[in-house]
């Protein structure tokens, strides 16, 4: 090792909307089941071959709380999956426009084409779904057609390291076409097994020390919003706000604690630290996180030095920070955005060799700035875990597994979790005033001063109030479980 290596804090962002309809018990879209079996595993399960490569994953509980769901066998799972199970000769005529609408909702460069009997079905309807041509798609397909594209649609989400490892996965990719019944529920009961595996692996390779699992607020709000919708003219003087203003910070708070509690249920301790929902910071969230006695909390960079009031600078970037308030102190890195948005959406259109070898020069650069200095300094990456993947060739296996073998034996470069850093390296600047903004433009325009963004925060505020209105006229019914749904869609709402 280096007398002055540069540390690297991976930090993996792993969210999906909560897509499950309480009042139907539905699930509207497949997202969840399908970057389960194509991403959240995978992801982790990379590092057993590179234990030293300690890595931090941000885990959203609406997230886990969605995959437990899919093991429920109780459970209705999404139209997607029950369309699969479905016989051909059984479709409805609007089933079978639903399947050629929906079923190649995938990469076609990197998911499709690498399947010659996907992109020939793919050929076949066209690569323009246009309503007038319906009749004439649904008489080009036959049995096996929708057949094969039921199979495929499930079988392309795999990563490859499950096509590689399950053999009966293996066979199915390798006969590629003449799909049967059993070959689709083999599939699918192959989807579930893989979904199994995932919190129990988080929670071995963190008792392992070889991972971190830091948290979100339950079901990923805009915490600053919560708190007040009106902050969001503080960092955009322009927005429109909505006519009536939302300020809820209780439910900033019930979010907060609602994840620690699942986190602890999970993961057998209480998490350390937190990626604010969209990285979205306000004085309001630092008190929220030290109350809930965190250590630390992560953002964007922009936020960092719109807080200082300076142009951005390597040395004041590359360390973490302190904030002191009136219950106490909280550590906060900021996020690369250089390096973090180069793996999440540039690098997936360069060859792979070229990628990893920009992105390890970038770390030497940044390595070799620092290496006469006295102080320790920490890069910041983080980003979605699961979205960039299907961009890449190979779901972004070959740059993965190419940048750990160099990481992995490289002295002058080294990996670490978040909380292990700050263990080790205690912050010693102090973070005075914090600017109010997310990850995205340092505001909070993404969210609030569209017209019809706005109305959903005049609709969801109106909708709290008759709920609360009706809490407080019927006591007696503070614990039933209907008032527990209604609150549970509005916390889901926000």
């Amino acid at each position: 090792m280096s007398d002055n290596p540069l540390y690297i804090a991976f930090v993996w962002h792993m969210h999906q909307p909560y897509y499950k309809d309480l009042v139907t018990n539905e699930t509207t879209l497949p997202w969840v089941r399908l970057h389960a079996i194509k991403d959240y595993l995978d992801m982790v399960q990379y590092l057993q071959d590179f234990p030293k490569l300690h890595q931090t994953f941000n885990l959203v509980p609406s997230l886990l709380e969605q995959l437990e769901g899919l093991l429920d066998p109780d459970s209705k799972k999404d139209r997607f999956y029950e369309l699969t199970l479905k016989s051909p000769k059984d479709l409805t005529e609007s089933e079978k426009t639903f399947l050629l609408q929906n079923f190649f909702m995938a990469n076609w460069e990197t998911m499709v084409k690498p399947f010659p009997r996907y992109y020939d079905l793919l050929v076949k309807r066209g690569r323009y779904f246009l309503p007038e041509r319906i009749p004439y798609i649904l008489k080009r397909f036959d049995h096996q057609d929708y057949l094969d594209l039921q199979a495929l649609f499930n079988l392309v989400w795999f990563d490859p390291s499950h096509r590689e490892k399950d053999t009966q996965i293996k066979e199915l990719t390798r006969k590629g076409k003449y799909f049967s019944e059993d070959d689709k529920r083999l599939i699918l009961d192959k989807q579930l097994e893989i979904i199994e595996q995932i919190i129990p692996t988080y929670k071995r390779m963190q008792d392992d020390g070889i991972i971190e699992i830091s948290t979100s607020p339950f079901y990923h709000p805009i915490l600053p919003l919560l708190c007040d919708t009106d902050i969001a003219k503080v960092s955009h003087h322009e927005i429109k706000l909505p006519k009536a203003r939302f300020r809820h910070p209780e439910d900033a708070v019930s979010q907060l604690e609602a994840a620690i509690k699942y986190y602890i249920e999970k993961f057998g301790r209480p998490p350390r630290g937190m990626w604010p929902s969209e990285g979205s910071m306000s004085e309001e969230v630092i008190d929220l996180a030290i109350e809930a006695d965190l250590s630390w909390i992560a953002t964007d960079e922009e936020i960092l030095f719109k807080s200082l009031g300076k142009n951005k600078t390597d040395e004041e970037l590359y360390k973490p920070y302190m904030i002191q308030r009136k219950y106490g102190t909280i550590a906060l890195i900021f996020r690369d955005k250089v390096i973090s948005d180069s793996i999440g959406f540039i690098y997936q259109d360069w060859p792979t060799e070229k990628a990893v070898s920009d992105l390890v020069k970038r770390l030497h650069a940044i390595q070799e700035e620092f290496s006469k200095a006295k102080t320790t300094n920490l890069v910041s990456i983080i980003l979605d875990g699961e979205n960039p993947w299907e961009y890449y060739p190979n779901d972004g296996r070959d740059f993965l597994i190419s940048l750990y073998k160099i990481l992995n034996n490289d002295l002058r470069l080294k990996l670490t979790t978040v909380s292990e850093f700050l263990r080790d390296h205690p912050p010693v600047n102090n973070l005075e005033k914090l600017y109010q903004g997310s990850w995205i433009n340092a505001n909070f325009a993404i969210w609030v001063g569209h017209d019809e963004k706005n109305l959903a925060w005049e609709y969801l505020g109106e909708a709290r109030g008759v709920l609360e209105s009706y809490e407080r006229q019927h006591p007696e019914e503070s614990s039933s479980e209907k008032l527990k749904k209604a609150w549970k869609e509005i916390y889901i709402a926000e």
